[in-house]
């Protein structure tokens, strides 16, 4: 029997499907300052690291940095939600879920998840979501899984972390709390399923 009281997932890659919609969001970033497409390492990186990280590696000039990164945030991700395509058993599961277990977010996105949340209507069923800004140091640090034990007043191995990427891993690791590895099985985790309704038996629901 687990004592799980705590939920967490990660966004790209658990909860969405959005290599497509970052991809055409960081290109047009790069198109508007004349630069070329995003190469696969550089698309590999941004899935898990927050935008600020992403536009200093991909623009490797300092005097540039300050200039995209302000029209970065005056450029809205909304056109962009189109292509993000939602898991299809996230919705049943948090269903299933809830109220049993509290639910969160943890996740290197940075001004955007919340808008997403509302874009798919699924913002009432999370009782926290934790970003990159709410954070003085975003993943692979273990910040933001400490800030949803802290916050739910739980010990670390009563939350469960369902994550993608070695980022994921590391910071779990380093917060003491189990990881369900999501469609990765390279990743050093106490749980591996390929569908996130695989979780209803690991959470016994």
């Amino acid at each position: 029997m687990n004592d799980f009281k705590v939920v967490a997932f990660d966004c790209d890659g658990v909860m969405f499907d959005s290599g497509q919609a970052n991809m055409d969001y960081y290109n047009s970033i790069l198109q508007h300052f004349g630069k070329p497409e995003m190469t696969q390492e550089q698309f590999a990186y941004a899935h898990m690291h927050t935008a600020d990280q992403v536009v200093a590696n991909l623009f490797n000039d300092p005097e540039l940095i300050d200039i995209v990164q302000s029209f970065r945030k005056e450029m809205s991700y909304k056109p962009f939600f189109k292509s993000m395509i939602i898991e299809p058993d996230l919705i049943n599961l948090l269903k299933k879920i809830r109220p049993k277990y509290k639910t969160s977010i943890a996740t290197n996105r940075t001004d955007t998840m919340r808008g997403i949340l509302f874009e798919f209507g699924i913002e009432d069923y999370f009782d926290l979501v934790v970003c990159a800004l709410d954070v003085k140091h975003s993943k692979p640090h273990p910040e933001p899984l400490l800030k949803i034990v802290e916050y739910f007043d739980v010990k670390p191995q009563q939350v469960i972390y369902i994550g993608d990427s070695v980022v994921d891993e590391t910071a779990a690791k380093a917060a003491g709390i189990p990881l369900v590895s999501y469609r990765n099985g390279s990743l050093s985790a106490d749980y591996h399923i390929s569908r996130l309704k695989e979780l209803g038996d690991i959470l016994l629901v």
